[in-house]
């Protein structure tokens, strides 16, 4: 019997820079429900990606000094890497300059020109760059984007059309007949009132300013615009063709679902739908628009200075506790939260307390009392009913929690478990039977019970932390890890030999591993601080800055007091300065490689007074004092000749 084929895909990511922790959350969370679906015996085809094409990227590597094609290089292959350090399952990875997609849009946008969807045109009106979106003087809210909140820039060019207008009461219907098409609930009001009802004005899909783009193939003036380029992935990846598509499209479309961040639903519900009822192909079933990860209360931002990144958190914490931290912790419909502290509380609290410690003492106790072999499951006793069916009712729960999308409550559902198995512990105190020998087969009830619930707790790990569930698997001695094997509670066999038993979750000190932190962050803000430094005065395409903005900068000239080494970090150097104002000033600078405390002492430096301040491993630091990139060595810009307080235009 063949199985039931099952599409899943993530919105491209687009290769303008490297892909924060917010960016990689998606890819984990499509990696769990695939995991899961081929658990159920789907025949999955899981697709991510990269987008390459547009004027951001041709601007970026005019400033980076490179071809368009080499920056999407660069891009695309770091993009992927963290995609495969987060130990996740695509089965294709496209990218838009793949030279079959490129192929395939050309079609596409000629099939859609020669039936009269796509016509020639003029647009005059508002551009934001960085979405890559055209806006109305009425859109456009107090001349900024109003998507991202940016500056727009008023462009008239000659552009190619789709008639979006021509296809609105068709679209409105489909939404509105197939309830779960927009999911959650809340997108889909917003889409069908914000967006659709108010009246679809025609999309711009092809431009004239920039060369960076698949060329139109009868218009050699005009390059595909976003919305027919990318979009169209979904379907070129399965080797969709206008003439003739093959099996492997013919296989698995229409997708089962489109994963993509709440911020482009509407290109996903509006754009691409329209633009496959107008090629005559199917709809996708379902685009599930999931929310943010903020970090703390604000969206991460290179320009805030709070961004995180993937490979980061691996390295700090390993690639399950990331995925694990990913997906429960992300609610359903409403932004998500990371800051170190909680994702330490909860590695601490779920992962080294409930479940390492769960196992842990299960396969050590095992070993301890039986040599690792259970002689007997069969001397019931008071709380196995209640274990048994905790156990068994955490299967379903999780199917349909998936189902909807909750993954952080699904997670939950398996966390639940291992609470109930360490309270089995608890109830039943193995430690005390084993100290009477009549107690002897309850204790090897108790212990098989337990190994039993952990190995449930391991096959139902499986889509969110494989590794991990690997390791439990491999602690209690058995390879039964099919969602099958859970519909009994009882299927390891008598006389069951369990393994070794090792931790799989040290626990963290939290003052430590936030110490340590610290000091990586401001290691690598000097190094930021030293290259900027290092930068030739005059570079061809140098971001400029005006007067105004030099102005904003506060240097005075301020006389160092006392300096000490920062206890907690072997990088940073705590100085009390004098900056003229009547109260010390506290700065911590990431300079103990070059300097020590009695080098500086005495010494006038030039300090950043207006700058906000920030705790660095346990000091707050009221400023950053100058230093030069030499090289291999760095030095600290003394002006011994000026006063404390001076200041320095």
């Amino acid at each position: 019997m063949s199985k039931t084929p099952y599409y899943i895909t993530t919105a491209i990511a687009y290769t303008s820079g490297k892909p924060h922790i917010g960016n990689s959350y998606e890819i984990v969370l499509t990696d769990a429900i695939a995991r899961f679906r081929r658990m159920q015996d789907y025949d999955v085809f899981f697709l991510t990606g990269t987008d390459e094409h547009g004027q951001k990227i041709e601007d970026k590597a005019r400033e980076a000094g490179v071809t368009p094609k080499e920056f999407v290089d660069k891009v695309s292959g770091e993009i992927r890497g963290i995609c495969d350090l987060l130990n996740t399952t695509y089965d294709k990875f496209i990218r838009t300059t793949d030279d079959y997609h490129e192929k395939a849009v050309q079609k596409i946008f000629e099939k859609l020109y020669n039936q009269g969807d796509i016509y020639k045109d003029e647009y005059e009106g508002y551009y934001c760059k960085p979405c890559e979106s055209f806006w109305t003087e009425t859109q456009a809210v107090d001349g900024k984007c109003p998507d991202c909140g940016r500056e727009v820039k008023k462009a008239r060019e000659e552009a190619y059309f789709l008639r979006l207008s021509k296809y609105q009461k068709r679209l409105e219907e489909h939404i509105e007949q197939n309830p779960d098409f927009i999911y959650p609930e809340s997108r889909k009001k917003e889409m069908l009132n914000n967006f659709i009802k108010p009246g679809l004005q025609d999309l711009c899909v092809s431009r004239s300013s920039f060369k960076w783009g698949i060329p139109v193939t009868f218009d050699d003036k005009h390059v595909i615009y976003v919305w027919i380029d990318a979009l169209s992935n979904y379907i070129t990846a399965l080797g969709y063709d206008p003439d003739g598509s093959g099996e492997l499209y013919k296989k698995y479309w229409p997708a089962d679902v489109h994963i993509i961040g709440k911020d482009i639903v509407r290109f996903h519900t509006i754009y691409w739908p329209i633009v496959l009822m107008a090629l005559g192909e199917p709809l996708p079933k379902k685009v599930y628009g999931h929310p943010w990860l903020l970090i703390g209360m604000d969206k991460m931002s290179k320009s805030r200075g709070n961004t995180i990144y993937a490979d980061e958190m691996v390295e700090l914490f390993g690639v399950d506790a990331v995925r694990y931290y990913l997906l429960s912790e992300m609610p359903h419909a409403n932004d998500g939260s990371l800051t170190y502290e909680t994702f330490i509380e909860r590695y601490n609290t779920d992962l080294a307390n409930i479940l390492g410690n769960l196992v842990n003492r299960t396969v050590a106790m095992a070993n301890k009392y039986f040599d690792g072999t259970l002689p007997c499951n069969t001397a019931a006793g008071e709380f196995d009913d209640d274990l048994r069916a905790a156990a068994l009712r955490v299967l379903p729960a999780m199917t349909k929690a998936i189902d909807e999308f909750r993954m952080a409550d699904a997670v939950a559902e398996v966390i639940a478990l291992a609470r109930r198995s360490n309270k089995y512990i608890d109830e039943t105190l193995p430690w005390a039977l084993a100290k009477d020998e009549t107690q002897r087969d309850r204790l090897s009830t108790v212990l098989y019970n337990l190994v039993e619930s952990i190995r449930f707790i391991a096959v139902l790990l499986k889509p969110f932390t494989p590794d991990t569930a690997s390791k439990i698997l491999e602690q209690i001695g058995t390879d039964l890890d099919s969602l099958e094997s859970l519909q009994t509670f009882g299927a390891l066999p008598a006389g069951h030999t369990v393994g070794t038993a090792t931790p799989l979750f040290a626990r963290m000190d939290m003052a430590k591993m936030l110490a340590e932190i610290e000091s990586r962050h401001q290691t690598v803000s000097d190094a930021q601080s030293a290259a900027e430094s290092a930068k030739p005065k005059t570079v061809p395409g140098l971001a400029q800055i005006g007067i105004e903005d030099f102005a904003k900068v506060e240097l005075t000239a301020a006389k160092v007091l006392d300096c000490v080494p920062v206890k907690r970090a072997k990088k940073l150097l705590c100085l009390t300065l004098d900056d003229g104002s009547g109260t010390p000033r506290t700065v911590a600078s990431g300079i103990a490689k070059w300097y020590k405390p009695e080098d500086l002492i005495g010494h006038t430096v030039v300090c950043v007074t207006n700058l906000k301040p920030a705790v660095l491993c346990g000091v707050e630091s009221q400023g950053m004092i100058l230093a030069a990139d030499c090289g291999e060595d760095v030095k600290v810009v003394l002006v011994d000749n000026v006063p404390a307080g001076a200041k320095i235009r």
